[in-house]
């Protein structure tokens, strides 16, 4: 952490000294867990080792009601890499690449299926599957040195997958400049077609991204969960289908005690209160495909 936030020092945990858990190291303190991919001296390269611990570590983090918010970030000079190319031409077979990219795919889907919010911390280089890492996750900072490219094109490569990213987070047109010549822009650029969220200072990057995850970690958990997972349902829908999701969200969350006891509180003119962990059955209803409401039913059936 910065100097200036000593007394938020998060401690490492006992996984991040154990020679299994070194791809992706973990640290926690009050709900926010820092991820880092620890392969500097490759800049983060997402060897088929590192996919497989980062999946691990975030499906075990999905299933923690008490962790509020994640923080992903690379070891060293860089963000990440993208994928391992050395390791990508040992295994040369049509097969493997296929499985390699249903494993990266599968990844991705779990940064916007985790109920916590996910926010990447961009230090250096972000390129190819790095790049559609900071498009994947749900919000993004960036250091001033933060430099971003889909640069698969390069090598003959098209970023394909990253291109999914890119293309729901940015502008059609600048995505597709970004994929089809593999320059690099940087970080005020990125910000300005929204790719990420805010630009700081290197040395200052640690601190923002906790200070933003701390803000986000003063809400209802249960809140979030229910709203990100509403909004990446219904971003894509006619907007008929969308507003019927956004409403049985909204019906879900007002029967959940936070939303009535912060509603209480606020016609009171009281403190909010202390929020509940996340309640994960309250979330999956919000997010049913349907929700056939019983009477006698806290949340519907």
């Amino acid at each position: 952490m910065a100097a200036n936030r000593t007394a938020a020092q998060p401690q490492g945990s006992p996984e991040e000294n154990d020679p299994q858990s070194d791809l992706v190291l973990r640290r926690e303190h009050d709900g926010i867990v820092w991820l880092t991919l620890n392969r500097p001296r490759q800049y983060n390269a997402l060897s088929e080792a590192l996919l497989a611990r980062l999946q691990d570590r975030l499906d075990t983090i999905a299933d923690d009601p008490a962790v509020r918010v994640v923080i992903l970030r690379g070891a060293g000079k860089a963000f990440c890499a993208g994928h391992d190319l050395k390791e990508m031409r040992q295994e040369d077979t049509r097969e493997a690449h296929q499985t390699l990219f249903e494993r990266c795919s599968r990844l991705m889907l779990s940064l916007t299926r985790s109920p916590q919010p996910i926010i990447a911390a961009v230090g250096g280089i972000a390129t190819a599957a790095g790049c559609q890492l900071v498009a994947q996750c749900d919000l993004a900072i960036a250091a001033e040195n933060a430099r971003f490219a889909t640069s698969g094109i390069n090598l003959g490569l098209f970023c394909a997958t990253p291109s999914v990213a890119l293309s729901r987070v940015m502008g059609r047109k600048k995505a597709l400049e970004m994929l089809l010549c593999g320059d690099f822009i940087d970080a005020r650029e990125a910000l300005e077609h929204g790719l990420i969220n805010a630009v700081v200072k290197a040395e200052e990057l640690e601190t923002a991204a906790d200070t933003l995850a701390r803000k986000i970690a003063t809400k209802s958990p249960t809140a979030v969960a229910m709203g990100k997972l509403q909004f990446y349902r219904h971003i894509d829908r006619p907007l008929e289908e969308a507003y019927t999701i956004a409403a049985q969200t909204m019906a879900c969350n007002m029967m959940h005690p936070d939303a009535q006891h912060g509603i209480d509180a606020f016609i009171e003119k009281r403190p909010p209160p202390r929020w509940s962990d996340r309640d994960t059955r309250a979330v999956s209803c919000a997010n049913k495909p349907r929700i056939e409401a019983a009477p006698d039913h806290k949340y519907g059936q």
